[in-house]
């Protein structure tokens, strides 16, 4: 995909990997539309790269309805939508109706009505590119977070329908699944998702790269931790050693916890 003159819409855009897709694609030509909950953090990410901000709630219908409308009315398409926007809640089925319900919205039902505003032109054009983010947590797990890793495989699993079901028709499809990134989500997952992911954690604009890179050659997985394609494998030809490895990381913070 050529992004010079391409118009790109990023939900979550006003921080963290988000703003790193902003910039990046603003850097590469594209006209870029910011959407974030945080209208400030829009405005400002949209003044940098000379974007346009549309701040709003992504994930509920009328929020994407009003994303798409403006967008499409300010530069005629979409030839980029990039479902960013995420929630990471903590806990397992004892967490809140809310964290779980927040969890399905945002991570996958926001996917899914960007979907069902973007489909109708881009079938018509025989052309569009949808890429998500969906976390190594989708590929894998994410202890701590039941609410994060069930949504997150619902993210991986709508992402990869899309990708079968409409490759023949002009549309390409892309899951994001990095591991720790330093940004405000990392952070909010507490003493587990430290512990876990960041030594490892790598920076937005590391994750933007990599997705220019994805965009150039429209592979599924975009995966910003190349060794997260070894645990996929051996996941899914091994799982006993898989779920060996897991316990072995669930018992350490167990410990930790003094459980």
């Amino acid at each position: 995909m050529r992004l010079d003159g391409a118009v790109a819409v990023v939900t979550g855009g006003g921080n963290g990997i988000g703003a790193a897709l902003c910039r990046r694609f603003a850097g590469e030509g594209a006209s870029v539309v910011v959407n974030d909950l945080d209208a400030a953090a829009a405005r400002s990410v949209a003044a940098e790269i000379g974007g346009l901000a549309v701040p709003g709630d992504a994930a509920t219908e009328d929020g994407v309805a009003e994303l798409v409308g403006t967008a499409t009315e300010r530069h005629g398409r979409i030839d980029l939508f990039c479902a960013n926007a995420g929630v990471a809640d903590e806990g397992g089925p004892e967490a809140p109706e809310a964290a779980w319900a927040r969890s399905m919205e945002v991570n996958v039902m926001a996917h899914v009505r960007a979907a069902r505003a973007l489909l109708p032109q881009w079938l018509e054009r025989g052309e569009g590119r949808f890429l998500a983010t969906v976390s190594a947590a989708g590929l894998l797990t994410m202890l701590g977070s039941a609410p994060y890793s069930v949504s997150k495989h619902a993210a991986l699993a709508f992402a990869e329908w899309m990708a079968i079901t409409y490759a023949d028709r002009g549309i390409v499809v892309q899951a994001l699944c990095p591991q720790g990134v330093r940004t405000d989500l990392l952070d909010g997952t507490g003493e587990t998702g430290r512990k876990l992911l960041a030594d490892a954690a790598i920076e937005p604009d590391q994750v933007a790269d990599d997705v220019l890179a994805a965009l150039a050659d429209d592979r599924f997985l975009v995966l910003p931790h190349p060794e997260v394609a070894d645990y996929y494998a051996l996941r899914s030809t091994d799982p006993a050693k898989w779920h060996g490895g897991m316990r072995k990381l669930q018992r350490g913070l167990d410990r930790s916890a003094g459980r």
